[in-house]
């Protein structure tokens, strides 16, 4: 039976669902997005907060002081933003793959602002970016993360949070080879176009080498990228379900450390 009955005496209970929803949802990939008003991150973490206080277990906080507790309120602020940083990192898989195409083609010189990341990016690193949050969002993957920040309840009780360091070190060390395996596996259509595509005019430039190389090859690489960008768009959704599957696993590997 869900019990809504709100005292002072319980009042604390709520302040640490509340930190934990808001600090998650501030910095989770879709719903924290900075298109997003504030104002709507807030109500949305006010409400889910809601929702949760009555299912939520409560087991009987340990604290002596306002600083304990502002303690217990701070480790609740920080499980939330280590389980939407967890999420949230695994974007950067396809900017990294989206900076390597770019480079390879020939522009990386050419950046745009992406809000969510708060940082300049190239053009090829931001479309895939955008395509694979629609794609995600598609499959409904903001409901995955309002179940994940949910069931974390249960898996880590509220002020029953054991950080394990090497753990979350180790989580960390894996994410770190998985973004240079899958974004190489992004760029790899490219890489192999290009090289291809350099290996022909170098064998031009010794048969007419009165002709200047260097200058036709800016423009044929440009033009063979956005070919190749064209070509490889239907295995987008593939990309996607990679995402997908590294951020269900770094949620995962983070929880993990906490518990």
């Amino acid at each position: 039976m869900v019990n809504y009955a709100f005292t002072v005496e319980n009042f604390e209970y709520f302040l640490l669902i509340l930190v934990r929803m808001s600090c998650f949802i501030f910095v989770a990939p879709v719903l924290g997005q900075k298109g997003i008003p504030n104002q709507t991150k807030i109500g949305l973490a006010f409400l889910v907060s809601v929702l949760m206080y009555g299912v939520v277990s409560r087991p009987e906080l340990e604290y002596e002081s306002v600083v304990g507790y502002a303690v217990v309120v701070l480790k609740e602020g920080i499980t939330g933003l280590m389980i939407g940083f967890a999420a949230s990192i695994c974007n950067s898989i396809v900017l990294f793959a989206g900076n390597m195409i770019d480079m390879d083609i020939g522009l990386s010189m050419a950046t745009e602002f992406n809000m969510d990341m708060g940082t300049e990016m190239t053009l090829t690193g931001n479309l895939y970016y955008y395509f694979v949050m629609l794609l995600l969002i598609c499959s409904n993957f903001h409901n995955y993360l309002m179940k994940a920040i949910a069931d974390s309840f249960s898996v880590i009780p509220i002020a029953g949070q054991k950080f394990a360091w090497d753990h979350l070190l180790t989580a960390m060390t894996r994410y770190m080879g998985d973004i240079f395996v899958i974004g190489f596996r992004i760029f790899l259509p490219f890489f192999a176009c290009i090289m291809i595509l350099n290996c022909m005019l170098g064998v031009m430039a010794k048969v007419a080498p009165q002709v200047n190389m260097f200058s036709i090859g800016m423009q044929v690489k440009i033009l063979v990228g956005f070919m190749v960008l064209l070509l490889v768009v239907f295995l987008l959704p593939s990309v996607a379900d990679y995402i997908f599957k590294e951020i269900k696993t770094m949620v995962r590997l983070i929880a993990e450390s906490m518990y």
